[in-house]
């Protein structure tokens, strides 16, 4: 793959590293590898035949890693048998086929530099040159750099069991980490590789071209039939503006996870009007499995992992306040419930003026009875200001039916106060 001079003195990692760079590093037009092709020496076949597995929750991606990790160790025949067949049923799989056209190029001359196409191709395509090498370069970090075994994203402190999964984006891995809500905590099941909008994330203005962060729920599932190509096999919207980028002036809307056209396996990590786009078989297993309106998706900066318990410990102030306002309400104080929200409290484009009579009608009608907090998932959202979304449902003893709200807290001054709240 390389001069034996760039090898000498390597240490393992060291050579594993330059070489997976090197067999990134190339256009990602499926000409190149056709080039190549042309003017490889024919390979001898490989002793074992891997048998053609349909893409489904990633396979394709870690199939390239497995080519990966045989040029790592130098095994370039077996990579390339394996590249053969991933570019035979991925022809769209863009990284896939510049893997295969180094492979073979390098049947007949030593790849010199990064990205070592030859000129009549790699005029024009500097751009798309630039775009693969990051976008092979977040897919290796991600898989290299897994999140320790046990830990969770900060944001999710407590998950009702009605809560059966739950989606944690991290812009700057290029990753979507799928969680499972088991009876002992949510358990990592899948992660993807996703693209972000073209200027990145931190949204707050229509047509701005990135990505909003926070903490959003998959609000509606919409028919492949009703949709452009260009979303490819679905489409998840999810909940923004919600009630703090609302509360903050943000604009826009038409968040969406979706897939990829039928032509293009995978975009580059910034590529999007702003929207979490997917590969087309992992986002058809996200489609099976999460559930619309419940399914929380929180989309960070970068995630940080933390272990559950210590989640647990932090929100322990949090966790009083909420007992507090339902002891408030409980004994039907309403001077001492308003203390619990803000002056700018909003609930639907009611004011704390105009929303407190309806608040009083709600504790009429419990007549002192003791109210239940059912279901109760909370999650935590900290950047400029700390806050939490909380999701519950509202029952008085005796009652048959009651309300499953969701509330919005920030913290100001150590004390946690409510500023919308609404029922779902």
């Amino acid at each position: 793959m390389m001069p034996r001079c760039l090898l000498v003195g390597m240490d393992r990692s060291a050579l594993n590293t330059v070489l997976l760079t090197v067999a990134l590093a190339c256009t990602n037009m499926p000409a190149y590898a056709v080039h190549a092709k042309k003017h490889a020496v024919k390979p001898k076949p490989a002793r074992q035949e891997t048998p053609v597995v349909k893409d489904q929750d990633g396979v394709a991606e870690a199939r390239l890693i497995e080519v990966y990790k045989l040029i790592g160790h130098a095994q370039n025949r077996e990579a390339l048998a394996k590249a053969d067949q991933l570019v035979a049923e991925f022809p769209h799989f863009q990284l896939a086929q510049l893997v295969h056209g180094d492979l073979l190029a390098a049947q007949t001359r030593p790849i010199k530099t990064f990205g070592d196409v030859p000129e009549s191709l790699a005029t024009g395509f500097s751009g798309a040159l630039a775009e693969l090498r990051e976008e092979s370069q977040r897919r290796v970090r991600a898989l290299r750099e897994r999140p320790a075994a046990g830990t969770v994203p900060s944001q999710f402190l407590a998950l009702s069991q009605k809560t059966k999964h739950a989606i944690a984006v991290d812009a700057s891995r290029s990753r979507l980490y799928l969680f499972e809500n088991t009876a002992t905590g949510l358990n990592l099941v899948a992660d993807y590789y996703i693209s972000v909008g073209k200027a990145g994330t931190a949204k707050t203005a229509e047509g701005d071209q990135r990505t909003p962060l926070g903490v959003y729920y998959i609000t509606s599932n919409l028919d492949p039939k009703s949709l452009k190509d260009f979303y490819g096999s679905g489409a998840l919207p999810i909940s923004y503006p919600n009630m703090l980028d609302s509360k903050r002036g943000k604009t826009g809307g038409g968040i969406w996870l979706h897939g990829t056209p039928p032509n293009q396996f995978s975009r580059a990590p910034q590529a999007t009007d702003g929207c979490v786009v997917l590969a087309n078989p992992d986002l058809q297993h996200i489609i099976r499995t999460v559930e619309v309106r419940t399914t929380p998706v929180v989309i960070a900066t970068q995630l940080k992992w933390v272990a559950p318990l210590s989640v647990r410990a932090d929100s322990k102030p949090f966790e009083d306040a909420l007992l507090g306002w339902r002891n408030a309400k409980t004994s039907g104080n309403l001077q001492q419930i308003l203390t619990y929200y803000t002056p700018d409290f909003n609930s639907n484009g009611k004011t704390l003026t105009q929303w407190t009579p309806i608040l009083k009608t709600e504790i009429d009608q419990t007549q002192g009875r003791t109210i239940q907090l059912k279901d109760v998932s909370y999650l935590r959202w900290t950047d400029a200001a700390d806050t939490m979304v909380v999701t519950f449902g509202e029952v008085a003893d005796g009652a048959r039916v009651g309300w499953t709200k969701r509330q919005y807290w920030i913290r100001q001054e150590n004390q946690w106060k409510i500023f919308f709240e609404g029922v779902i």
